[in-house]
């Protein structure tokens, strides 16, 4: 097993050293906290998100020379990226470090991600009247109402799917209503109805637009159902990032990796660390589509390279890369 590999099996066995290490179940959990080897697999509790990226960082550091290192370097660890970003946040306003170049580490199949889209979410809160349901005329369904908003969301994120970005996939801002929860039995009109919807825009695009169109369709529909109250309340509206055309880490990673740039659809941490830097990368070895999984796995040739491309950073810097090109 190689440096990186062994590192990486210490991590899967500590579920708690990452947050993205979220598999629901925990005798799942228990299972995979043993590192296992299949096909060129590796397998384990938060092996792709975010602990195989963490071990090539610290097999590469510990494979190099302090007195060699090209240039001013530091390894920043947070937590709590999956309810806000609140350790980089954190991390940020300290300004304990003020990087010009920024890596994220998130599971990217080693491409070089350097745009990201935004996120954002809200809340829809449905107020109506309730009543047994032989007598419809003497309550306010909450549902209905509800439902006429998911359906006009619907509508206006189809309009919105012509604002393209090549660099993403899908190219366009997307929306998701992914918790639905209302009523209170059969045969009873309900009286609440609640739904979070989110959207993740293209960097081009005010992450706040997506909040006023549901605020918006929220009133059309309030108009027609007068005897239910709707609220509206916007959680979070992150913009996306995209880098200058002058960037030179992600044209340096792409050389040395031999992989093409792209722009991730995924939250990460870069959309705080670009307030400070003159860049970010998100990149990392493994898939996102294994995330978050009992199927969680890195190919152990990507966590190899992704620990010599990180080494290759260490001792020769980005410039000499990119001037090469």
């Amino acid at each position: 097993m190689t440096a990186a590999a062994e590192i990486l099996a210490m991590l899967v066995a500590v579920p708690s050293v990452s947050s993205q290490s979220n598999v629901p179940l925990l005798d799942v959990i228990v299972k995979l906290i043993d590192l296992l080897e299949n096909d060129g697999m590796l397998h384990g509790c938060g092996a792709c998100d975010v602990k195989g990226a963490l071990a090539g960082l610290l097999s590469a550091a510990s494979q190099t020379d302090v007195n060699d290192i090209a240039a001013s370097v530091a390894f920043a660890f947070t937590a709590e990226e999956e309810i806000g970003c609140i350790g980089a946040q954190r991390l940020v306003a300290s300004a304990v470090i003020k990087p010009r170049h920024v890596i994220v580490c998130e599971p990217t199949s080693l491409q070089p991600a350097t745009a990201g889209k935004g996120y954002a979410l809200a809340e829809v809160l449905v107020s109506g009247r309730e009543a047994h349901s032989a007598f419809p005329e003497r309550g306010a369904s909450a549902i209905n109402a509800a439902a006429q908003i998911i359906l006009r969301l619907e509508r206006s994120w189809q309009a919105a799917e012509t604002v393209r970005d090549a660099l993403f996939n899908p190219p366009y801002t997307t929306f998701n209503v992914g918790v639905i929860r209302g009523g209170t039995a059969k045969n009873i009109i309900a009286g609440e109805c609640c739904f979070l919807v989110e959207w993740r825009p293209i960097p081009s695009e005010d992450p706040r637009q997506g909040g006023e169109i549901v605020k918006q369709l929220s009133e059309e529909v309030a108009k027609e159902c007068p005897e239910c109250r709707i609220d509206v309340r916007v959680l979070r509206a992150d913009r996306g990032f995209a880098n200058p055309p002058n960037a030179r880490l992600g044209t340096t990673l792409s050389t040395i990796l031999g992989r093409e740039e792209t722009g991730i659809s995924f939250g990460s941490e870069a959309t705080r660390f670009v307030t400070i830097a003159e860049e970010a990368v998100v990149i990392g070895p493994g898939a996102m589509e294994t995330a978050h999984s009992e199927r969680e796995m890195i190919p152990r040739q990507q966590l190899e390279e992704w620990t010599e491309a990180v080494k290759h950073l260490l001792l020769h810097g980005i410039h000499k890369v990119a001037s090469n090109k």
